[in-house]
């Protein structure tokens, strides 16, 4: 009921422009950690024990498509470790599309330094395959162990077998590919990455060994991809391996179902670009997750407290202090709530006119606790209640007794008649369904009637 409310009295709380944001988060996956047998293969290259494969992940809402990765003098795009990264001499390749599905069995060449765009393979025999998380995959590997020629040394069992648990799912479980049959045809780049795929002096190629890539006119593209799950919608940019420390800065474009598309930026250096009214172009938007190691603005995501922040990049329970509290903050009110901090004004009642309510129920000052025509008791326990109440009535009158249940507002929800009662009688009701709050029950014993309050929890 609360949330219900929250939305309707507070839209410019709720409806912030992080609700429309397409970017979700960025997902950095310990894809592989290598050990001391597939250090031990020279046709792929050095590949020290204890080096870890990253994978970055864009999390998109639903039907959005990753249209580029982009490095501009605004927003350099970096990527660099405090040791060189991996790539494979064999069989390792600049984009992630242009990988050999028949090379991934070859010795290290799975776990090549490459740049993409969802796409992690070329196409063969029919298939071309993406990139999932090996959490999200269930169609098992083709990568690792028995699928290993076992490198240079020929290693009995193949190479990329290590079971760290840093590393989750093991590689010869799951290798983090499906597939998808369409996928983008139109591919481009510009500058400092060499897609033709041949010589590339940057952290993607093979040529150089490098630690560090930071270009502020660099760019990969296609006419837009979406992930192989269209809910979860994850598309997979880049796959690095380093024994280093990873640190990256990266920008993107994604575009919505309706055409528009927005620039997500790792910091804002430079004022950041307006919506262009004139244009399908939303502007540029600075997003924490684009920046790794990840400072994320960690705030309440509980929208029933006043610290709820719509913004948020994480959550954190401990930054949510005030409940929110609906009420009429009217003093001149008949039910003016000081414990309030939400108006709602049209919850106050006042002598003459109550919003078609009965005023006798939502204020117990007019309604009269003590009333003089009273000669039977009345108790509500416990209170507060979660599951069930119990109604007790204790009477010696020989009449009819009647309840009602009221919401907080005044509504009604429940009218129940016990029967005619002499002595005591106890009445439980099932409250587990109702939403936590504050109720009122008016209890008639023929005429004469008290209304008391208890608060569900």
């Amino acid at each position: 009921m609360n949330r219900i409310l929250f939305i309707l009295l507070l839209p410019l709380l709720l409806f912030s422009a992080s609700l429309h944001a397409q970017l979700q988060k960025v997902i950095v996956e310990k894809y592989y950690i290598s050990d001391q047998f597939d250090a031990t293969d020279t046709i792929g290259g050095t590949l020290d024990s204890g080096s870890v494969t990253y994978r970055i992940y864009v999390d998109m809402q639903p039907r959005s498509k990753l249209k580029r990765v982009y490095g501009e003098a605004n927003h350099v795009l970096k990527i660099t470790s405090t040791a060189p990264f991996f790539n494979n001499k064999s069989r390792g390749r600049i984009i992630g599309k242009d990988i050999s599905v028949a090379g991934l069995d070859e010795n290290t060449a799975a776990l090549d330094t490459w740049i993409t765009m969802g796409q992690v393979t070329g196409t063969a025999g029919g298939k071309t395959y993406f990139g999932v998380l090996k959490t999200q995959d269930v169609d098992g590997s083709i990568i690792g162990g028995a699928n290993n020629d076992g490198g240079s040394a020929g290693i009995s069992g193949g190479l990329l077998v290590n079971t760290n648990a840093d590393e989750g799912i093991p590689l010869t479980t799951e290798d983090g590919m499906d597939t998808l049959l369409t996928h983008p045809v139109s591919w481009g780049g510009l500058a400092s990455i060499n897609f033709s795929g041949s010589y590339d002096s940057s952290i993607f190629g093979n040529k150089v060994v490098a630690s560090q890539f930071e270009c502020s006119n660099t760019l990969i593209q296609n006419e837009g991809t979406m992930g192989v799950d269209s809910i979860l919608n994850q598309v997979i940019i880049a796959q690095l391996t380093t024994k280093g420390e990873l640190s990256f800065e990266l920008n993107i474009e994604i575009v919505d179902s309706t055409g528009f598309y927005t620039d997500y930026v790792a910091n804002d250096s430079a004022p950041l670009l307006p919506k262009d009214p004139g244009h399908k172009f939303r502007g540029e938007k600075l997003s924490r997750y684009l920046k790794y190691p990840f400072h994320l603005l960690c705030t309440c995501p509980d929208p029933d407290y006043m610290e709820y922040n719509a913004d948020r990049e994480c959550d954190n329970m401990d930054s949510c202090l005030t409940r929110i509290v609906f009420g009429c903050m009217d003093v001149n009110a008949c039910n003016y709530n000081p414990n309030a901090n939400v108006s709602v004004s049209d919850l106050c009642c006042y002598p003459g006119y109550c919003n078609n309510r009965d005023i006798a129920t939502v204020c117990q000052t007019i309604a009269g606790i003590n009333n003089p025509g009273v000669d039977f008791e009345f108790n509500l326990f416990p209170n507060p209640a979660h599951d069930q109440l119990n109604i007790q009535v204790i009477t010696n009158s020989n009449k009819e007794v009647n309840y009602e249940l009221y919401d907080f507002s005044g509504r009604v929800l429940l009218k129940k008649n016990i029967g005619i009662v002499s002595g005591t009688v106890n009445d439980h009701l099932d409250i587990s369904t109702y939403d936590n709050g504050l109720y009122v029950i008016r209890l008639y014993v023929g005429d004469i009637s008290i209304t008391k309050k208890f608060i569900k929890d």
